[in-house]
């Protein structure tokens, strides 16, 4: 059983299971192709201490058998109708997707419900994909850039599972086994926290129904509080022989429900997002300090990283971040306005053309409605972005560059700066 559908943004269906599943359709004319997807709000920041890297293990063993299909069925199913399967784990969210032809959606909601709900974690692939795992940890232990990222969470976010690796650890990732997978499924993956979205050549009535077959038998039930993300700010200095320094500094950044979240999003483009950004200009272009530099912002429900991340040689490493730092703070302070105008350009860009696949719009429904219990109109965000000031964009960046500092660096790095002086140099 189901309510009534409700009319939503930019043509989109919405219909609400009785168990609190929520499905959104939409209905693309010119496509032939199904796209569904269901997203469920518990990804690695939902994870306990001895649960660090269980959803991304539980992405794996996604299409690894169920009570009604082992793991050949599972692929045959979807291949044999030309079909497309996938799954994605991420820190606040995971979500199982797969494309279709039209008439063949009803056996891809199937085939993703018996994945979300029927699973057997057999003991000899749950082993097999943990060592898969364990291989994984072992190439990032190789790659300069991820480790640098890694920590760079983990200091920004001490002690919390936000901040934690995806991937997991070795400790943690040897000890899963079935009964523990289950028991994360039954506390975080509640009804109303899931989204059932599907776009494409599909109908509203057809894909509710297919719903209440594959979920609709899931008991109603709250879903546990997550901790709130606290930025607390830190250092790593990993010290290898490389012949690059990787170094990330961060600053707390924002909620994609805080008000400034546009204005902050504009000041790391402009500050390092492009060809024509000042750190790109005076980096790369003016001094040659940097192959690559760039200004980044990570929003997160409750909390967000803002930072500025650039590999460089040894001997340039302390003038890197000395520049790096100086351009932060003069655009917070001299932000024109055809860079606002450039910003705005950028991300009005994105955000459109996140819409422009199925899959791109199965995400944007699924997400809105899990954050906001809302579709946002695209015109209405466009608006939004339209309406931010320089001012604004301004307060945004010395917002961020008043906040603590966390800083992680990889490789030869004895000529990085104490994290106090970098400090100091933001707030100069």
């Amino acid at each position: 059983m189901t309510d009534g559908s409700v009319p939503e943004a930019d043509g989109i269906r919405i219909s609400k299971l009785e168990n609190g599943v929520t499905v959104a359709t939409e209905t693309l004319p010119d496509v032939r192709t199904a796209t569904v997807g269901i997203w469920v709000a518990a990804g690695s920041r939902h994870e306990r201490p001895d649960e660090h890297g269980l959803s991304h293990l539980l992405e794996h063993m996604a299409f690894k058998g169920t009570t009604r299909r082992s793991a050949r069925r599972i692929a045959e199913d979807i291949e044999n109708v030309g079909g497309e399967i996938n799954a994605a784990t991420s820190t606040e969210f995971t979500h199982y997707s797969a494309r279709v032809l039209a008439e063949d959606v009803g056996l891809a909601i199937d085939v993703l419900g018996d994945i979300l709900t029927e699973s057997v974690f057999d003991r000899a692939e749950l082993r097999r994909e943990i060592n898969v795992i364990l291989q994984e940890y072992a190439s990032v232990e190789d790659s300069p850039d991820d480790l640098v990222n890694d920590a760079f969470m983990e200091h920004a976010f001490a002690g919390q599972a936000i901040g934690r690796p995806i991937l997991g650890r070795p400790d943690t990732i040897r000890h899963f086994d079935a009964d523990r997978i289950r028991a994360f499924i039954a506390r975080e993956y509640t009804p109303g926290r899931m989204v059932l979205a599907a776009a494409g050549a599909v109908e509203h009535e057809r894909i509710v129904a297919a719903a209440e077959a594959a979920l609709g038998h899931l008991p109603a039930r709250e879903a546990p509080a997550c901790q709130p993300g606290a930025y607390t700010g830190g250092e790593e200095r990993l010290k290898r022989r490389l012949e690059q320094a990787n170094v990330v500094i961060g600053l707390p950044g924002l909620s994609f429900r805080d008000p400034a979240y546009f204005p902050i999003h504009m000041f790391a483009h402009a500050l390092g997002g492009g060809l024509t950004s000042r750190l790109w200009h005076e980096v790369r272009e003016t001094r040659g300090l940097a192959y690559a530099i760039d200004a980044f912002h990570w929003p997160f429900a409750d909390c967000g990283l803002f930072g500025i991340g650039a590999g460089t040689a040894a001997e340039d490493l302390a003038e890197v971040v000395e520049v790096s730092i100086a351009t932060a703070r003069a655009t917070a302070e001299t932000l024109a306005g055809e860079e606002l105008a450039r910003a705005k350009a950028a991300l009005k860009v994105s955000l459109l053309a996140a819409l422009e696949t199925p899959g791109g719009r199965i995400e944007r429904a699924a997400r809105q409605l899990l954050a906001w219990g809302r579709i946002i109109p695209a015109a209405e965000t466009i608006a939004d972005v339209d309406a931010v000031t320089v001012e604004e964009v301004r307060a945004a960046g010395r917002r961020a560059l008043a906040g603590p500092v966390t800083l992680a660096a990889i490789g030869p790095i004895r000529s990085l700066p104490p994290i106090g002086q970098i400090a100091a140099g933001l707030r100069a």
